[in-house]
């Protein structure tokens, strides 16, 4: 059986970067990744859970911000609540 999954307009005009998670990214000089967890949507470098090719991409300064387009269905705003609490540990 074929799975089929319909799709939307994802463009990056829909979903809304805060200034925190930007100066996040910059501060840590890497990409980024928004993708999926047991607890909702969560923000990890790219050398942790790398991007794929279905990815939309969001540009920050020199990086980029992936958002998984399944979490892109279901957001429009981008906040530090998405950050890991223990990120600063690494």
């Amino acid at each position: 059986m074929e799975m089929v999954f319909e799709t939307a307009d994802l463009s990056k005009n829909y979903i809304s970067v805060s200034d925190e998670v930007k100066r996040y990214i910059m501060d840590r000089r890497c990409d980024f990744r928004v993708c999926t967890s047991c607890g909702g949507p969560i923000i990890l470098s790219t050398m942790v859970k790398p991007a794929k090719s279905s990815d939309l991409e969001i540009p920050v300064g020199d990086y980029t911000l992936y958002i998984s387009v399944y979490q892109a269905r279901y957001i429009d705003r981008i906040d530090m609540n998405m950050v890991p609490k223990y990120s600063d540990y690494f």
